[in-house]
Parts: C-alpha cells; sequence; structure tokens
C-alpha cells in the first residue's frame, strides 16, 4: 500500500477529524435551517397586505398632518407662538407625501437567492476554513508530539517526501469535505430561495460569479489547512499552529488597530489580514481618509483607498509561501530524535 493511501486512512480514521466533521455538518445545517425560518415567500396577498398598510399609514399621516396645522392656525388666532412647537408656517410644508410611505417597509423578509448567496460563500469557507486549521494542525502535530512520525521515517527515510505526502493527504481530504459540502450548501439555499425567498435573475452570469467565489473559498481554505499543518510541523506540536493563530489575531486585529490609530496613519485598515479576508470573498474594498478631506463645494471628500482581491492574493500568498517553505526546509534539517 502507498504512503498516500495510508496517510488517506490515517487521516480519515482519525476520531478528531471525524467529531469536526460531525460538528461541522451540524453547525451548516444549523445554520441553513434556522434561516429558512426567516425568510417568507412574498406572494401577491403579501404584498397587497403591504400596499394596503402603506396606504393607510399615508391617510392617518395627513390626517395627524391637517389636525396640527388646524391647531396651530388656532393657537395662532389667540397670538400665541407656534413656531417652535409647529415649525414655520404651521408646517404646512411638511405635508405627507404617498412616496413617504413605501409598502416595503411593510413586506417581511425575502431571501435574495442573486444578491445575499455570496454573503452564505463567505460563512461557508469560515466555517471549513476552521475545520481545515484544526485537522491540519492536529494531523502533523500528533505525529510529532507522540513519536510517530520519527517511527514512520524509520520506515520511509525520505524526510520531504513523508511531510509532502501527509500535506497532500490533508489537501485532498480538504478539497473533497470542501466541494461536497459546498455543492449541498449551495442546494440548500437554493431550495431556500425557490420555496421561501426568489431566484429572480440569476443567470449564467451569476452562476459563473459564484463559481468563482466557490473557487476563492476553497483556495482560501486549503490555504488555512496548509499552513496549520506548516506551523504545528515547525513547532512539532498542534499548540504551535494554534499559538501562532491567537498571536496573528492579537497582533493584526489589535495591536496595529491601536498603534495606527495613535499614531494618525493614513488607511490603517490596509495592514490588518481582515481587511484582506474581506477584499478576497467581496473581490474588493474601499477605505477612506477622512483626515484628508478635501472640502469641495462645501462637501467632504476623503481619500480612498482600493484593496483588491489580487492584492489579498499578494498577501496570503507571500505569507503561505513562508511559512510552508519555512517547514519544508526545517524539516530537511532538524535532528528527528
Amino acid at each position: 500500500m502507498s504512503l498516500y493511501v495510508t496517510e488517506l486512512r490515517r487521516l480519515s480514521k482519525r476520531r478528531l477529524t471525524r467529531l469536526l466533521l460531525v460538528l461541522l455538518l451540524l453547525g451548516l445545517a444549523g445554520v441553513a435551517t434556522a434561516f429558512s425560518f426567516s425568510s417568507h415567500k412574498l406572494s401577491p396577498a403579501v404584498v397587497a397586505e403591504a400596499q394596503a398598510k402603506a396606504d393607510a399609514d399615508y391617510r392617518q399621516a395627513v390626517k395627524d398632518w391637517e389636525r396640527s396645522v388646524t391647531e396651530c392656525d388656532a393657537a395662532a388666532a389667540r397670538g400665541e407662538k407656534t413656531e417652535d412647537r409647529y415649525g414655520p408656517d404651521c408646517g404646512r410644508q411638511w405635508q405627507p407625501q404617498p412616496e413617504m410611505f413605501d409598502p416595503k417597509w411593510n413586506l417581511p423578509y425575502q431571501f435574495d437567492f442573486r444578491a445575499e448567496f455570496p454573503m452564505f460563500i463567505a460563512v461557508f469557507a469560515g466555517a471549513v476554513a476552521l475545520f481545515a486549521f484544526i485537522v491540519g494542525a492536529s494531523f502533523v502535530g500528533a505525529e510529532w508530539s507522540t513519536g510517530g512520525m520519527m517511527n514512520l521515517l524509520l520506515w520511509r527515510p525520505k524526510r520531504l517526501a513523508v511531510l509532502g505526502t501527509k500535506l497532500a493527504a490533508l489537501l485532498t481530504t480538504v478539497l473533497g469535505v470542501s466541494v461536497v459540502l459546498g455543492a449541498f450548501w449551495t442546494l440548500a439555499f437554493w431550495l431556500i430561495g425557490t420555496y421561501k425567498g426568489t431566484t429572480a435573475e440569476v443567470t449564467a452570469g451569476v452562476w459563473r460569479s459564484i463559481g468563482l467565489d466557490g473557487l476563492r473559498a476553497v483556495g482560501l481554505v486549503l490555504a488555512v489547512g496548509a499552513v496549520a499543518f506548516a506551523l504545528a510541523s515547525l513547532g512539532r506540536h498542534t499548540a504551535m499552529a494554534l499559538g501562532a493563530a491567537v498571536a496573528v489575531f492579537a497582533i493584526s486585529e489589535v495591536a496595529i488597530r491601536i498603534a495606527v490609530g495613535v499614531l494618525g496613519v493614513a488607511f490603517g485598515d490596509r495592514f490588518v489580514l481582515s481587511t484582506y479576508a474581506q477584499a478576497w470573498f467581496m473581490k474588493q474594498v474601499q477605505l477612506f481618509d477622512y483626515d484628508a478631506c478635501e472640502f469641495t463645494k462645501g462637501e467632504c471628500k476623503p481619500a480612498e483607498l482600493l484593496i483588491t482581491w489580487q492584492d489579498s492574493a499578494l498577501v496570503f500568498g507571500l505569507g503561505f509561501a513562508v511559512v510552508l517553505v519555512g517547514a519544508f526546509w526545517m524539516m530537511r534539517r532538524r535532528d528527528i530524535s
């Protein structure tokens, strides 16, 4: 039996892998189920009811306005000051208009697959990335901490081949989980849109866009799993990857934000990893610097900086390459004992 097949079986039979997979399934199913109850199909009767309520609100507002004007005129006739209470000219310029009462405000929430599903791709990617991180870190971390790696190298002394095969087995497993669950995730929200929401205007171009979003999501999941694997291998323990994740979060999301705020650095969010994660899924993120406002005709025109998904690919790609190359370099040079 090949080492690759052996590692696939070893990974799939680990209790932690199976437990996390069950938790992932339950979590995703719970999100989809709970969300399905919040969406409502807008039937013609529901739309008509919303229109009727908007019309009733408009008529009531007109009555209230007319009563206010009448009271103001009566108070003015008695010589009372009315401007502070009713406004100039008794508020006649504030007469309610029909367009102020949009019937859409009275409609229940309806899930729009075309507009909202990309956000749920990001939710899916976050959940699967967490799964990939823990599984990837524990897979190789447990091998180091229990001595399994040393025993394996006695049988297969080619260090880089062994580490690379383990990584390939991990990425194959994570890819399979991502693709299969991603298909069911898409189907679940398509059904929600069909029966409890709307799937209007979902064209071939929309599906292509969703497909590209899905590819970016899978790419990020695989990168997270590989980085967790590499960090755990570098530290010879699962805790190394978990500690590094906590440290990166604390530095990026807390320390850097505080530092750029105190120093007044323009576009401080460009130094925060969450900005690049957001740009990766949303294709781009626009940052504003209100301290550099250019006042034109009395309006503030803040300086702008655009972060694109290509910028995110560069940042994450460099980090991914450094960690992965470091893990293989250390594997080659370190003393295995």
